[in-house]
């Protein structure tokens, strides 16, 4: 079970990821409460272990501007939301090579198997958020979709897919279980403000969601 924990806005935060066992940090380069600027984030990733994948958010960036922040912050992995270029992570990946992971986010909606679809073939992607949105919000909303609505499409998936929205400690093994995604990703649902983490629900999450994924994998086939 990959583990990421985003939303982080200091090296603190960052470090408590770590420290509870999540696989990957993220950091927000778009407009949210959790924003962080380049300058921030290259002062954070190197106090982190090496092991730690480090995933910069982008919405709607360019490829210039995603190639400088990974450069300069030291990213291992980037997470595109919306992008009016379709190419972006082909450029990417030519860019980088196979040593950058590459997120593509997908919105949940009634359409998700035909989003899924198209994005088969796309061999520059690592991997596949499944998040929600709202009106004013690309992610980090603290909605969840319709789970078992999902279910089909994620357990019947040759892609890798990650649950996203709507998620925290009290309903992680529950999103493990129906929908058994390769991947979760929260922010705000282990908060204590926009932007600032709570150690015991950071912990509760990353323990919660890695005993869901060992039941599954001991129950019987």
């Amino acid at each position: 079970m990959w583990i990421k924990i985003c939303g982080n806005t200091n090296l603190e935060d960052a470090q408590l990821a770590v420290e509870s066992g999540a696989d990957a940090v993220g950091f927000v380069f778009a407009p949210s409460p959790r924003r962080v600027s380049v300058a921030e984030v290259s002062g954070i990733t190197p106090d982190l272990p090496k092991a730690i994948e480090k995933i910069g958010v982008f919405v709607d960036a360019s490829f210039e501007e995603i190639v400088q922040s990974v450069t300069e912050s030291g990213l291992t992995g980037v997470q595109l939301h919306i992008s009016t270029d379709p190419k972006l992570a082909s450029k990417l990946r030519e860019h980088f090579g196979p040593s950058l992971r590459i997120l593509e986010v997908v919105h949940y909606a009634q359409d998700l198997e035909s989003q899924l679809n198209t994005l088969r073939s796309e061999n520059a992607i690592d991997a596949v958020l499944i998040d929600s949105r709202t009106a004013t919000a690309v992610g980090g909303t603290g909605i969840r979709f319709d789970w078992q609505a999902a279910s089909g499409s994620f357990l019947h998936s040759r892609l890798r897919l990650i649950a996203a929205g709507g998620l925290k400690p009290e309903n992680v093994a529950e999103a493990v279980h129906t929908l058994q995604p390769w991947g979760v990703d929260v922010s705000s649902g282990v908060e204590s403000a926009p932007g600032r983490k709570d150690p015991a629900r950071v912990k509760a999450f990353v323990a919660a969601a890695k005993a869901a994924a060992e039941e599954i994998a001991a129950a019987p086939r």
